[in-house]
């Protein structure tokens, strides 16, 4: 897509960064011994602890994969959100209070509070690691996808730059400076979201969508020559090529020595060709936009409503609706969605997105993305299932998630900042589905990056809109990846240098190596965030709910509420949790395609594997305490 820089954004921008940059340098300028770097020295107030949860929770695949997803998926993206929502009623009611009790600095520390096992400080350690990474991928991915209409630089640059900002944030004074960088941006988040949902409402619904100066493309439509059930001439235009894709055949036509792709639609009486939206990647490394340059912008945003019913008749624009009336509103029109499908066309990979129009009422229920009702596969029904329990379970087992209950004085102040955040993140969930929804019928999506649904959909509403909300959702990013490097570089020096490998680091050695590791982290989430751009964010951060779930929360459960739990069983199911997440993951469909194999030639097509993963580990904690019981182990 092609972006033009605004100077209000880069203002806005500058400043953000800046304030979050000098407070940091505020905090590194105090001591900081190992307690104040890895969890702020248990100083932080219950409330400041539960919006900075917010801040935290609230990462990219939140704001920019969730609201990115509904605009595609419609009610299958919200699932997201009321899964991440439910995980936290795990964490206030079995996990907030009793783990506050057992530990330190970290989750290891908690994990191994009854015990001193090697094993279990090995294979925490290795986990909060991969959770971690797992959970950086898709936040580098949304700071690379954000960077581009904020700066005008390329998606590495983007990624490049959270990486740098957010290992100056951790170096320089930890847990101390995160806490407060996720308290600032949680509440903005929470603040301009609701302006954002406010501007929706008021602008109402149209169609075509044009407001504010962003008019909706106008898509052509032509009437073929067909024999046989093949295009053989349009008026003015050369058939160069047509290709079956399943139940869709799409149609090449060239026309002043520009060439298309089109949707062959053959569902009505008289066949018609759509003009789709079309990336072609030639064999000699040029990439062309719908046939041209792209600086020829010539591509263009998209989605909306085709046709618009209030009260059973059909109107052009609605005016300012209330809440109730914007969902009904939608669920009784039609709403036109952009899919994906890939060509191939001799050296040239083509990827065609083409229109469909969808009921309003299918929009708003489930099944757009996840097959649950008809046209559901046994696959499909068990990605359904598995996804759902990976958020539901993940939440309470995320090791920066955790290590907030360090950083408060008392169990009971853990239990009140889980309740504040459970109110802050369930009301901006909420608005994440009137952003999502009107993001999806506004014109003004891009069909390479779902993840930019919000801030394209602000940047309608006026440029300082658009400015405030990409600089706030750029914030998000840092708040998050910092909280990961955070608990990435205790697992490292404080739980495997210190604790497997004893070493003994005395309190500066210990924040001094915490410092390496996290510019070390830092470095390995940019080159994973290039790797994989153009994923929505939430499906990414899916997986490292599930790895979580699967690895960790079988362990702190049993250890909780089962005395019989032994330190075996503790680090077998962590590693059995791991393996087999990270088993069915790398085998999955959208790996398969990664790798350039083809998603359906996949060993399997299931792409959550907390179905399979999180009963194998607590099978496996079980039988192993069973196997290798409690008493026969030495306690320090």
């Amino acid at each position: 897509m092609i972006y033009d820089i605004s100077i209000t954004a880069l203002v806005f921008f500058f400043i953000f960064v800046g304030l979050v940059l000098g407070l940091s340098f505020y905090f590194g300028r105090k001591k900081s011994s190992s307690s104040s770097y890895y969890a702020a020295g248990g100083q932080i107030h219950w409330a400041v602890n539960g919006i900075a949860f917010a801040g935290d929770y609230l990462s990219a695949a939140s704001f920019l994969g969730i609201c990115g997803m509904i605009a595609i998926a419609g009610f299958d993206g919200f699932l997201y959100a009321i899964g991440f929502l439910a995980g936290w009623i795990v964490a206030l009611f079995l996990i907030a209070e009793p783990f506050k009790r057992l530990g330190k600095y970290t989750f290891t520390d908690a994990l191994n509070a009854k015990f001193n096992s090697r094993a279990i400080t090995l294979t925490a350690s290795i986990s909060t690691l991969i959770i971690s990474v797992f959970y950086l991928i898709p936040q580098m991915v949304g700071a690379g996808d954000l960077v581009m209409p904020l700066l005008g630089l390329p998606h590495w640059a983007g990624v490049i730059l959270v990486g740098a900002i957010v290992i100056a944030i951790v170096a320089s004074a930890g847990m101390a400076s995160t806490t407060y960088v996720q308290f600032l941006k949680g509440g903005l988040l929470i603040v301009l979201s609701l302006v954002l949902t406010f501007y929706i409402l008021k602008n109402g619904l149209s169609t075509p969508p044009e407001f504010n100066g962003n008019k909706y493309h106008a898509f052509i439509e032509l009437v073929p020559e067909v024999q046989d059930g093949k295009v053989h001439a349009v008026e003015g235009w050369d058939v160069l090529a047509q290709q079956q894709i399943g139940d869709k055949t799409f149609v090449k036509l060239a026309q002043n020595g520009v060439e298309r792709w089109f949707d062959f639609n053959t569902e009505n009486t008289s066949p018609l060709l759509k003009e789709t939206l079309t990336i072609t990647q030639k064999g000699d490394g040029s990439v062309l936009y719908n046939g041209e340059p792209k600086e020829n912008r010539k591509f263009y945003q998209v989605g909306h409503l085709s046709k618009i019913i209030v009260n059973g008749e059909e109107v052009k624009e609605t005016g300012p609706l209330n809440p109730f009336q914007f969902l009904s509103t939608i669920k009784d029109s039609e709403i036109v969605r952009f899919q994906q499908v890939k060509l191939s066309d001799g050296n040239d990979q083509i990827s065609v997105y083409y229109p469909e129009i969808t009921p309003g009422s299918k929009y708003m229920l489930p099944g757009l993305k996840y097959k649950i009702g008809s046209g559901a596969d046994l696959w499909s029904k068990m990605d359904f299932v598995s996804l759902m329990l990976a958020l539901f379970l993940g939440t309470a087992a995320l090791p920066h998630i955790l290590i907030r209950y360090y950083t408060v004085k008392t169990p009971r102040d853990a239990r009140k900042s889980t309740i504040l955040a459970i109110a802050a993140i369930g009301g901006f969930y909420i608005l994440t589905l009137f952003i999502g929804l009107g993001a999806g019928v506004n014109g003004v999506m891009d069909v390479e990056s779902s993840n930019m649904a919000a801030p394209l959909l602000a940047r309608a509403f006026g440029a300082a809109l658009f400015s405030i909300i990409s600089a706030v959702a750029f914030a998000t990013v840092l708040g998050t990846v910092a909280g990961l490097i955070v608990a990435s570089s205790g697992a490292i020096a404080h739980d495997f240098i210190d604790g497997y490998l004893k070493k003994n680091l005395d309190d500066a050695k210990k924040v001094k190596v915490g410092k390496i590791a996290a510019v070390v982290v830092g470095i390995f989430a940019i080159l994973l965030g290039m790797a994989f751009q153009g994923i929505n964010v939430s499906f990414l951060v899916g997986w490292a709910f599930a790895i979580a779930a699967s690895a960790n929360l079988p362990a702190i459960l049993f250890l909780l509420f089962w005395k019989k739990t032994s330190s075996t069983g503790i680090s077998s199911s962590i590693v059995v949790g791991i393996v087999a997440s990270l088993a069915i993951i790398l085998t999955s469909p959208t790996m398969w395609d990664k790798y350039g194999l083809g998603a359906g030639n996949a060993l399997h097509q299931l792409e959550n594997p907390a179905l399979i993963s999180f009963p194998l580990a607590v099978l496996t904690v079980y039988i192993f305490s069973k196997l290798y019981p409690k008493k026969a182990e030495i306690k320090s």
